[in-house]
Parts: structure tokens; C-alpha cells; sequence
């Protein structure tokens, strides 16, 4: 059997730590491919900022292109047949072309070499609007020849073409920007895939191996059940067997101890009849004693007299305590005995009005020790054994209010709740404690701790502890010396006697 625990239990801990490991693994891919898409998108959303950005920047240049040509058409156009829709042309053309260079260096205010681009754009266009006005006056002033003898040596062909190169590079610069931006997204796209690819690989890995694994241990887990059934029956039996063992040798005890304390009430019957008879005959002694002084003062010496009056009285009351003692032990054996062979009965008891009536059954002892009782309501119900739980609380509330400190006001608190299918009761006083030493040895046969100014025989705790352990329940103390003490009782809510079990 433990060869089979040792066995499931190893397995069970690897195959946790290998599942452990695994899901790890597998939370670890996930971050990592969360990591790798939301780089990713950010990269893509950069590249295509810039993309865009890109082709605004050749629509701006297109836009200057176009509206520097539209001027430099109607000038010539004027210049040609000075139509008034001419004039109107190469007026709104350039009155364009400043908004157009400004919109298109603020586009490219993060290139320098585009900037350099557009301030000479602007110096050729400032210079193209000197020689165009000029152009247009002399038209105006009906000066037609030196019109065009002004536009044949102006030089601004030369200045548009300059122009227009200069617009060209800035396209190729933006062309190869944009190739270059583009390769940078494609490249992004191909690293994401790749790393997405190599996630969902490990994903399948894991998963796989998870599979396996769980298979794995449930298969040894069928396997260990099947043995663990099989070990139960056998083990069942054996438990049976011990406990029919057990419950003949408790009664095999309790019987032998019965029996003793009978046999030994015998000698201690005679034992406590003959002292009463030597008290009789020293009382005798000691009358002839008087009345030999009385008479005849000289026949009677100190030895007999010392004897007569102090000795023998002294011996027989030695023998009386001894034997009154001893008749008190016989009885709380015998007590525990018969209390060992009564039958349990369980029952629904109310336990706010069972230990209300005990302290009803202890208020004179309340009384006269000045203490109080506090029943923290409501206190838990359960089924057990009506009586056994009586005596189980009066022995622990009567011992809380006998050991009080006298020079404070005695309290002694009853308390109780439910924790799963065990119902906890909790004595609490604030008397004189108990040394730690002490807590385990109080509950034994005829042990008491501390100072013994109270009457008992020290069987009081051990009755309890055997009534708890009756009702399936296990009692501790936890207490310190000056501070009181609180004894825990822990009781099943429900008590299923032999007779329940065995129907």
C-alpha cells in the first residue's frame, strides 16, 4: 500500500511539474507572438505613415509643378493676345504658388536635403514673379514689342528648367524613400509571419505533448485506482478485523477494570470496618487511661499515655484518610467503567438551552466565587449522545469557575461554531492557567497541574477527554500561566452510532 502511494505520489508530482512546465511554455508563446504582433503593427503603422506621407509630399511638388506651369502658360498666353481671361489665369496661378511651397515644406521640414530643395524653389520663384510682373506691366502699357524683346532675354526658360530639375530630384528622393519604406514593411511582414509560424509550431509541440502527458497520467491514474480498489477491500477487511480487535480488548478492559475495582472495594469494605473498630477500642484505652490516672496515677507511664492519646488516634486517622481516598479512586474507576459500557444515543440537542441550564445547575458555585457565565448565542446544534455532552460541559465549566483567580472578577465564556462537518466548542475562563507543560498531562488518570487547594481526585479532565473521544471528537487546551485558559472541543455534527452504522 505505501509502495503504491510512494508511487502515484512521485508521479503525480512529476507529471504536475512536467504540466507546470508546459503550460509555462505554452503562456510564454503566446506572449511572445502578443509581443511580436503589437511590435509589429506599430512598425506597420509607422511605415505607412511615412508611406502616405510620401506620396503626399509628390502630390504637394505635383501641385507646385502644376500651378508654376499653369502661370508661366498664361504669362505667354497674355503675352500672345493680352486677353483679359489670360491675365485672370496667371493672376490666381500665382497667387497659389506661395501656399503651395509652404505646404510642401512643412511636408518635408524633416529632410534637409529637401529643404535646401525648396529654398531654392522659393529663390527661382521669386525671381520667376519679378520677371513675370515686369512682363505683365509692359503688356498692361500696350508695350507689346518690348513685351516680348523683355521675354526673349528675361532667362527664365533657363530658370524653369533649373526648377523643374530640382522638382525632379525631390520625386527620386521621395521614390527611393518610399522603395526603401516599403521594403522595410514587407520586411516586417516577413519577420512577423516568421515568427508567427515558429509560435504555432511550438503551440502544436506543447499542446501535443500535453496531450500525451494528460493521457499519460490519467491511464496511470485508471491503473493506481484499480489497485487502490482492490487494496481497499482487502484493506476493509483488515480494518474490520482490528476494529472488532480493538472495540474486544476496550471491553476486555473495561470488564478487568470493573471486576478489579470490585474485588479491590472487598478488602477495602473490611479494611474501613476494622478502623472503625480500632477507634472504638483506642476511645476504650483511652477512658482506662484517664481513670488509671485518676486512681492510681503511678501504674500509667508517658509511653502509654503518648500512645493512648496521640499515636493511636493519629494512626487510625492516617488509615481513615488513606482508605476514604482509595474508595474515592475505586468509584471514579468504577465511574469510568460503567460510562465506557453505557450505549450512545444520539439525539437533535439544542445546545443554547443545555448549557443554560448548566450554568442554572452552577449559579450557587457562580455565586459564591463572584464569577458570571457568558454564553456567546447562538451556539451550534448538533446530534450526539445527551448526557456524555452534559458531562463533557459541566466538568469544563465547573473546573473554570473553582480554578478563578480571587483577586479579579471571574468570567467563564462558552462559545461554539461550525467549521465543515465538525462543530467547535471553545471554555474559555480567566483564571489562573495552566503551565504549558502541563497542558497534555492534565487530561490524564489522576493528574492534576498547578496548586491543589481544590478538592478532586484528578479524574475529571480524563472522563472528559474519554467522552469526547466516545463521540468521535478530540479536546485540547491552550493556556498560560496568570492569563486563563480556553479548552477547544471538536465534535462531529452529526454522531452515527454502532447500531446506525451497522443497519
Amino acid at each position: 500500500m505505501r509502495e503504491i502511494a510512494s508511487i502515484g505520489i512521485g508521479r503525480g508530482r512529476r507529471t504536475r511539474r512536467l504540466l507546470l512546465a508546459l503550460t509555462l511554455a505554452a503562456f510564454a508563446c503566446l506572449v511572445a507572438a502578443a509581443i511580436v504582433v503589437a511590435w509589429s503593427t506599430a512598425q506597420t503603422r509607422e511605415y505607412t505613415y511615412w508611406v502616405n506621407h510620401t506620396y503626399r509630399v509628390e502630390q504637394a511638388i505635383a501641385d507646385y509643378r502644376v500651378a508654376a506651369e499653369r502661370a508661366e502658360t498664361a504669362r505667354r498666353g497674355y503675352l500672345i493676345n493680352a486677353q483679359p481671361s489670360f491675365r485672370e489665369t496667371y493672376i490666381a496661378a500665382t497667387r497659389s504658388l506661395e501656399p503651395a511651397l509652404d505646404r510642401l515644406n512643412m511636408l518635408i521640414a524633416d529632410n534637409r536635403s529637401e529643404v535646401e530643395r525648396v529654398e531654392a524653389l522659393k529663390r527661382g520663384q521669386r525671381q520667376l514673379d519679378a520677371i513675370r510682373a515686369e512682363t505683365i506691366a509692359l503688356v498692361d502699357a500696350n508695350r507689346m514689342g518690348d513685351a516680348i524683346r523683355h521675354f526673349r532675354s528675361d532667362g527664365s526658360v533657363d530658370l524653369m528648367k533649373r526648377m523643374r530639375a530640382v522638382m525632379r530630384e525631390m520625386l527620386r528622393e521621395e521614390r527611393a524613400l518610399l522603395t526603401d519604406r516599403n521594403t522595410g514593411q514587407q520586411r516586417t511582414f516577413a519577420m512577423v509571419e516568421l515568427m508567427l509560424s515558429i509560435t504555432g509550431v511550438l503551440l502544436v509541440l506543447v499542446m501535443a505533448t500535453t496531450l500525451v502527458t494528460v493521457l499519460r497520467y490519467v491511464r496511470d491514474l485508471t491503473r493506481t485506482g484499480d489497485q487502490l480498489q482492490r487494496l481497499n477491500l482487502s484493506l476493509e477487511e483488515v480494518v474490520s478485523e482490528r476494529t472488532a480487535d480493538l472495540t474486544r480488548a476496550n471491553e476486555e478492559i473495561q470488564r478487568f477494570a470493573y471486576i478489579v475495582s470490585h474485588d479491590l472495594r472487598s478488602p477495602l469494605v473490611n479494611v474501613m470496618g476494622f478502623t472503625a473498630e480500632l477507634d472504638a477500642a483506642a476511645q476504650a484505652v483511652r477512658e482506662l487511661i484517664d481513670r488509671a490516672e485518676e486512681h492510681a496515677p503511678g501504674i500509667v507511664n508517658d509511653e502509654a499515655r503518648h500512645a493512648a492519646r496521640e499515636d493511636l488516634p493519629e494512626a487510625i486517622g492516617f488509615i481513615r484518610t488513606s482508605t476514604q481516598k482509595m474508595d474515592a479512586l475505586i468509584n471514579a474507576i468504577l465511574k469510568l467503567s460503567r460510562e465506557g459500557r453505557r450505549v450512545i444515543a444520539p439525539e437533535r440537542l439544542d445546545m443554547d438551552a443545555l448549557v443554560a441550564k448548566i450554568g442554572e445547575t452552577l449559579q450557587h458555585l457562580l455565586d459564591e466565587r463572584g464569577a458570571e457565565l457568558v454564553i456567546e448565542h447562538p451556539l451550534p446544534s448538533i446530534v450526539s449522545d445527551r448526557l456524555a455532552i452534559d458531562q463533557i460541559l459541566s466538568n469544563l465549566i465547573e473546573n473554570a469557575v473553582k480554578y478563578l483567580q480571587p483577586d479579579r472578577p471571574g468570567r467563564v465564556v462558552v462559545r461554539g461554531r461550525i467549521e465543515g462537518i465538525r462543530a467547535i466548542f471553545e471554555v474559555e475562563d480567566n483564571g489562573r492557567g495552566i503551565d504549558p507543560r502541563d497542558h497534555q498531562r492534565v487530561f490524564d488518570l489522576f493528574r492534576r497541574s498547578g496548586t491543589q487547594d481544590q478538592p478532586g481526585e484528578g479524574i475529571g479532565l480524563a472522563h472528559v477527554r474519554a467522552l469526547v473521544y466516545r463521540l468521535g471528537g478530540v479536546i485540547d487546551v491552550t493556556s498560560e500561566l496568570g492569563k486563563g485558559a480556553t479548552f477547544r472541543v471538536s465534535l462531529p455534527v452529526t454522531l452515527i452510532s454502532k447500531q446506525d452504522s451497522a443497519t
